[in-house]
């Protein structure tokens, strides 16, 4: 999952960016408000962490202008602004949850999750498409029920690939997965993580979408024998 960081205190942002990095998640990390309204309709981000008192462009003012043109990435806002009418603000304005600081990074982390379960119209803490079933806690494919740990890059393609099942996803949207604004890997490098991944659960599940990108096919994945695993 691709996050954007929206904070303009910069220890707190390294600190964030830190701990987030920590699990499976890509995080890409802005500290103007203005360059925030200009590289989000430009981007694909799973969720924003959007802080309120930001230079140049309000918090809340990035927020309106976001939900107003169609926008609906999730927003969880981060902020020192605490009074009950600036929660109802924020939350009347289109953020999906509000939190204030100080805070427990266990706390982000925890509505972090629930929001991106309410976005993916999965209540539970794990994605499943046909015999798979893959586990954000632990980084775990299972395979009619035979688990394996997955590599972080290969998590992250699974992940993308099962949220978006049957629909094609583009080579860029899988490297933007994998690496945000940092600077990528070898260039084949998303090759390479595929072929593992076809190697773990059969090479018809993940079908190539030449010229374009990928395509992890529902049906495929449901008859999916217990010899794909390794």
């Amino acid at each position: 999952m691709r996050i954007l960081l929206v904070e303009d205190d910069p220890m707190l942002a390294k600190t964030m960016l830190g701990m987030l990095k920590e699990g499976n998640d890509t995080v890409d990390w802005i500290n103007d408000g203005q360059q925030a309204m200009n590289a989000i309709p430009n981007e694909h981000f799973d969720l924003i962490i959007l802080d309120l008192t930001l230079p140049r462009v309000d918090g809340l003012d990035i927020l309106r202008s976001l939900r107003s043109k169609g926008i609906s990435t999730p927003i969880i806002i981060l902020t020192a602004r605490s009074e009950l009418n600036e929660k109802l603000e924020g939350l009347d304005f289109g953020a999906d949850d509000y939190l204030t600081k100080p805070f427990a990074m266990a706390e982000l982390k925890a509505r972090i999750r629930a929001v991106t379960r309410r976005a993916d119209g999965q209540p539970q803490t794990s994605l499943t498409v046909g015999v798979l079933n893959l586990a954000s806690d632990s980084s775990t494919l299972s395979i009619n029920g035979v688990s394996v740990s997955l590599p972080r890059s290969e998590y992250q393609i699974m992940h993308y690939l099962m949220r978006h099942a049957d629909r094609v996803a583009t080579r860029r949207r899988l490297e933007e997965q994998l690496y945000g604004w940092e600077q990528g890997a070898e260039s084949n490098a998303l090759e390479v993580h595929i072929h593992h991944l076809r190697k773990r659960i059969g090479r018809s599940v993940i079908r190539t979408v030449r010229g374009v990108g990928y395509l992890l096919d529902s049906k495929e994945a449901a008859s999916i024998g217990n010899t794909a695993c390794h």
